[in-house]
Parts: structure tokens; sequence; C-alpha cells
């Protein structure tokens, strides 16, 4: 095979960083499929007051892209947005996206290459790479009356850009990340604010600020200042991984400091006791937020525990009999994080469905490749999700490793390559066996793992050591022919 076609699915941060190192190798027969109207991805559809990242600015932004303009220490939504917008702009990737355009499925041909069906025609590649990531599908839990609600109702990542709190006695299902962004400034102007919990979390300060202007001067100017403030905010994340292994004298040490940090602003012990979480840290994601728990506080914001019983016209009714009145109702409810490239009917060489694969859960080679489907490339795929870095270093770690499959694609003269299942299933079994000692495999449910309890989103170790086992794949490891 020459340079071969490639598809990639998704024009988020993954789908962009695949494409940009695309053109910068010399590929030029590559197409970027995006369904929404606009690129962005997460960073488009999340548009609901306060949304921003849990990772610092510098280390949330490719590293062969730097801005050494981001204005705060944790950037904002739309500041994300317009960064991703100018790495498509300097990459000159426009006259490779397809927006508007969604993938509804591939099949892979005898020919070696896979055959797309899009929602505007039929597209041919040698090469599939999705990049939709994992937090792309809103879900929303099927509550008894949920049809009878009359008054305005949306997910966090559908927000209503007409709606208005203003007012308005808001009921709000969820209290996870998304929550902790939007309902600080709900409270502002809202008459009230329900927030219905069926679980706390672990909070940690996030000491935002602006950036000060002789800092960003320095970013723009001192050689080597800003990959050095770079890499200081890697290790002091990277050193946080030990925190996420059950009963590490980290794991005690972070869950003391998110106690004493609750402590600090919650002074009624009433509500301080309903946001005392009863499982390790780290099982479910850690909220990092400045102001989470100073909205909980409020006169105007009431933390309900009790199950939800019924939706009616204009109130939520829970077990305990308690009715909340509700002139909106706003779902923080997460996404459909384990089934990753659902809804899209992936079919591999000898006619199985990539949702029959992973029947019992999905992995991947490295979060990458998977057996039985040749040529086909995950970003962000199964286990590559982390509690404690940022997702941006994997997803660059994961297009290296592509890129050096298909110069060995190149090499070879093949038209395809695929993991071996021995190879694939030895990497998963010992990830597995690692994960189980994490903070992951503790009992607490979480968007993490399946409902049967299996981790199929994060990895299992420190990223430096995702970075040593992508850095150069091992063709021992695939078939090509």
């Amino acid at each position: 095979m020459g340079r071969p076609s490639i598809a990639i699915v998704g024009a988020g941060p993954a789908g962009i960083a695949m494409a940009m190192r695309l053109r910068r190798a010399g590929f030029t027969d590559f197409t970027l499929f995006e369904r929404a109207s606009a690129i962005g991805g997460v960073w488009h559809h999340n548009r609901y007051p306060g949304a921003g990242c849990d990772v610092p600015s510098h280390l949330y932004s490719f590293s062969f892209a730097p801005n050494p303009d981001w204005r705060h220490k944790f950037a904002r939504q739309p500041e994300i947005e317009r960064y991703l917008q100018r790495c498509v702009d300097d990459g000159e990737l426009a006259s490779h996206l397809r927006l508007g355009t969604e993938v509804n499925g591939a099949r892979f041909s005898p020919d070696g290459g896979w055959h797309l069906a899009t929602s505007s025609g039929e597209h041919r590649a040698d090469i599939l790479v999705s990049g939709t990531g994992q937090l792309n599908r809103p879900r929303i839990p099927t509550l008894p009356g949920l049809s009878d609600f009359a008054r305005p109702s949306f997910h966090s990542a559908q927000w209503d850009p007409t709606f208005s709190p203003a007012g308005k006695r808001i009921v709000v299902i969820g209290n996870g990340a998304s929550a902790a962004q939007f309902v600080p400034e709900l409270v502002r102007d809202a008459a009230h604010v329900t927030v219905l919990q069926r679980s706390p979390s672990y909070v940690i300060a996030r000491n935002d600020r602006a950036y000060r202007a002789l800092e960003k001067w320095l970013f723009r100017y001192l050689p080597g200042w800003r990959q050095f403030y770079r890499a200081l905010i890697y290790w002091s994340l990277e050193a946080r991984f030990t925190a996420l292994h059950q009963g590490s004298l980290m794991s005690k040490l972070v869950q003391w400091m998110a106690m004493r940090h609750l402590r600090k602003q919650i002074a009624d012990a009433s509500l301080r006791e309903r946001l005392t979480p009863d499982y390790p840290i780290g099982c479910k994601r850690i909220i990092i937020s400045d102001d989470w728990y100073p909205a909980l506080a409020r006169d105007n914001v009431s933390v309900v525990t009790a199950p939800i019983e019924r939706v009616t016209a204009d109130a939520v009714i829970t077990a305990d009999g308690a009715t909340h009145a509700a002139d909106a109702l706003i779902f923080a409810t997460g996404f459909d994080s384990t089934s990753f490239l659902a809804p899209m009917q992936i079919v591999g060489k000898d006619g199985t469905t990539l949702a029959d694969a992973w029947h019992g859960g999905a992995e991947a080679h490295r979060g990458i490749a998977v057996a039985g489907f040749p040529n086909l490339f995950l970003l962000y795929g199964p286990n590559t999700n982390l509690g404690h870095n940022s997702i941006l270093f994997m997803i660059e770690c994961q297009v290296r490793y592509i890129l050096r499959c298909l110069d060995e694609l190149g090499r070879r003269g093949a038209r395809w390559l695929e993991v071996k299942r021995e190879a694939m299933a030895r990497f998963n079994a010992e990830l597995q066996e690692a994960l189980a000692k994490t903070s992951w495999g503790a009992g607490c449910s979480s968007w993490y793992k399946t409902v049967e309890g299996k981790i199929t989103n994060n990895w299992s170790s420190r990223t430096a050591s995702y970075w040593l086992c992508t850095r150069k794949p091992d063709f021992d490891e695939f078939e090509l022919g």
C-alpha cells in the first residue's frame, strides 16, 4: 500500500489531533467526519454555564500546538473551543472536514478497506480511525411520569441557550462534575435549586485564578519557560496516581485533604453528613472545584438524598413523600460511557459486529486496536481514560502509535494490519489484574465500569507507563496482509 486513504470519525480533540499529525506527516487523503455543525466534540456540545476543564490549561492542549495565551489556570469552554478551532485553522484542515455528516456504520471489506455509511452517502477508506470519545451520548434516566413534566427540561450536555434561571425553582438530578460547574452559576439568580443526590462525591480545591500579564508574557517570549511550566504540571499530576491505589498512604492523605475541605466549607453538620462519601476516594470521579460546596450551603439550595419516586407536571416526588416544585428540570446524569462507538454499527472481517465482540465489556489492545477489525484504530478507546492527568497526553500517545502502524503498512507494502487475538487477550488480562488494585475496583458504581463491574474506561497505571507501552508498536503482536 502507498499512502492510504483515511477516515476519521469525530472532530473533537482526538480527531483534530489525528488530522493535524497526519497532515504534518505528509498524508493528504484523509477525511474528518463530524455529525455536529461545528468542530470541538465535547467542547462544542457542553455549553452550560460554568463549563470548563478540570485539567490545567497548559496541559490540556497539544504539545505540538501550544497556546501561550490561556487566560485562566483552568480554561473555560469558550476558550477551549476557540483553541481547537485555531488548531483546525493552523493545521489547514478545513478542506478535510465534513461537518453535519454522521457516520452510521462501517464494514470491513475483503479488499482490505472500510466502507462507511454516512448521512450524506457512502465513503470508502483504507483506514478507519474513531475519535468519538467516551462522553458523547448524554444519559437521561427512565423516571416514572417524566413525559408528563410540562416545563423546560434538558440534559447539561444539551443546554437550552434560551433558558434563564432568574426567579425559577430548579430541580437538578445528579451531582457530578457537570453539576458542580453549573449549579454555582444557577444559584446566583434562581429562586431555589434542589439538587437530587444519589451519592456524594469527594471534592478537592481547584485553586483557579486568571493568569497575570507578566505570566502570559513569559509563556510567549521566554524560551523554554512554557515547556518547563507544562512539565511541572504534568509531573505534579502524575504523582497523584498513587492516591488511586486502594489503601495507599497517598490515598489516605488525599482523602483527608478532601474531608478537611468539606469541613472548612460546610458548617452545617446535617449537610456535611449528606455530603460525606462512604467509599474509597477515587472510586467515583473526584470533583475539582472552589465553589461547589459554597453553592450547596446557600439558603436557596437544598440537597436531597431520598430516591426519586416519580415526576409530575410541575414537580419531582421523592420516596420520602416530599414534593419538590420545579419550574425547570436539569439532568446532570452523565453519559452512556461504556458503549464507546455506539450507535455506529462496525462490522469486522468475519461479519462480527463490534457490539457483539464487546458483549462482555469493551476492550482493545493498548486501547487502540481490536482483534477481528483490521485497519481500525481507536482514539480515547477502552481503558484510556484517567483520574489524575490529561487525556490529551494519552491521545497524543495513541496518535503516534497509529502513525507508526501506518508507516509499517507502507514499509511492508501491506493492505491491512490486525492485532492478534492472543496478544490483545494477554494485554487485557494484565490490565484488569492491575485495575483490581485501584480504587476503581472498589465496590461503588461509576461511569468507569459496566453494570456487571468490569472497568472498561480507565487506564491502570501512570500515564508515563502508557507512553512507554505505546512508544513503539511490537509488530510481532500483529498480522499484516
